[in-house]
């Protein structure tokens, strides 16, 4: 028999490889021998089955990038929230380290939220995947190898900002060069430092308020204080500037389902701290209780002004914006009403087909509003009013309270922050990114 379409035969095993495939092994399973084929000018069996690809190797999914990011995050806010955001869209993972309360005091001095309460915060982040307690506030060459082998971590990630040792030395130093580190863009506009600006300035105000109450009620005396309360403001009033873009950053995106519970609190939010987390993202036992009251959590943010009227000028130290972002970084928010009303009317029931209408039993309220109006009159005609107690007894005043207490040491500790950070902003560059 004259083979002259060998090569016909040749190419069309190349594209038949599975044909192929099947007549050989069903050759071998009958005993008949493969000299019948010997005809064929085709590579021999060995070399022509990784070229055939007859026996397809098992497809290996992407490997996953696990990314980690370090931080005190003393005095939680946005900007921290948005650095966590920038994090974990450099790999799928990210993994947050906490710095303990000890390398703090070493390196920045006394934090006003304890360890505790920090792992809440960052562990309610919608970003965050793990959280590693008592990380070091330098990465040492030790740390950093537990980093790469225990946690399987790809990269370490800072913002654009200097990190320095008290000898001046960059935090960061070994993970740059060993080629594992990556940055991300700061946020502009807040830092721990100017928050606690925030909370001594309006300490100041409240304690001039206080002193110049006991004295007669002359117009121009009152005229002084009201511009020393004005000033106070000004020294640290927010520079942050909000964009449409940045709201849609940290939103999730979507709405409830046309049969979804929709669940409501309200509040001010100021100071974002561990109580508010605990409050409306109950953790543990309480979360789960809370979580069968409905399936999509709906948060209405005070704005400036109706909190001025609650609880006094010098608040809210966090503007609504500011605020807004906050809440809408918590993992267990579905959306936030930028600038919901004091009031919960039927109105807004109805529009958000809101199911439950939930209070946490730890609030703030200024007297001087009264409690002659309920706010949550409606819902609870309704019948859809819920009280969830409060596992912290943690305020806004309260946390507040613990800097005014140390006045001294954040005095001094600003002082030379605020030095750092306007030779900072002197000297910044644009990056990219965010």
């Amino acid at each position: 028999m004259d083979f002259e379409s060998n090569s016909w035969i040749g190419e069309r095993l190349c594209y038949y490889p599975r044909l192929f495939g099947g007549v050989m092994l069903t050759a071998a399973l009958l005993g008949v021998s493969t000299s019948y084929l010997t005809g064929i000018s085709a590579p021999t069996l060995p070399h022509f089955l990784p070229k055939l690809s007859i026996f397809h190797k098992k497809k290996r999914g992407k490997k996953r990038i696990r990314v980690y990011m370090d931080g005190c995050f003393d005095l939680m806010h946005y900007g921290h929230a948005n650095a966590i955001r920038q994090a974990k869209e450099l790999g799928d993972e990210l993994i947050v380290g906490v710095v303990s309360d000890e390398e703090i005091v070493a390196n920045k001095g006394p934090p006003v939220l304890c360890m505790e309460e920090r792992l809440a915060l960052i562990s309610g982040l919608k970003w965050v995947d793990e959280v590693i307690a008592n990380a070091p506030y330098a990465i040492t060459e030790d740390f950093m190898n537990r980093l790469f082998t225990e946690h399987k971590i790809d990269y370490i990630i800072h913002g654009d900002d200097p990190c320095l040792l008290p000898d001046g030395t960059d935090a960061y130093a070994l993970a740059k060069k060993a080629g594992r580190y990556k940055q991300i863009k700061r946020t502009e506009g807040v830092s721990s430092t100017d928050i606690v600006g925030r909370i001594l300035s309006s300490a100041k105000s409240i304690s001039q308020n206080r002193s110049n109450s006991s004295l007669p009620s002359k117009d121009d005396n009152m005229n002084h204080v009201h511009a020393e309360e004005k000033m106070s403001k000004i020294d640290h009033i927010s520079s942050f500037l909000p964009t449409s873009r940045r709201i849609v950053q940290f939103s999730n995106g979507k709405g409830p389902g046309p049969n979804a519970r929709v669940v409501y609190i309200d509040g001010a939010f100021d100071l974002f701290h561990a109580g508010h987390v605990e409050t409306i993202f109950l953790p543990s036992q309480i979360l789960r209780s809370a979580r069968q009251l409905g399936d999509f959590l709906l948060v209405g943010v005070y704005t400036d002004e109706t909190i001025s009227e609650l609880r006094g000028d010098q608040y809210p130290l966090m503007n609504l914006h500011e605020r807004s972002l906050s809440v809408l970084a918590c993992r267990y928010v579905d959306e936030v009403i930028i600038g919901a009303p004091w009031e919960v009317t039927h109105d807004m029931v109805t529009t958000f087909n809101i199911s439950v209408v939930v209070h946490g039993t730890v609030s703030e309220r200024n007297s001087s509003t009264g409690e002659e109006h309920d706010p949550y009159a409606v819902p609870k005609n309704m019948g859809i009013f819920r009280v969830i107690e409060s596992p912290k007894d943690i305020t806004t005043t309260s946390v507040a309270q613990r800097i005014i207490a140390n006045h001294e040491i954040y005095v001094k500790r600003n002082t030379k922050k605020e030095a750092s950070e306007k030779k900072y902003y002197e000297e910044k560059q644009y990056v990219s990114g965010d």
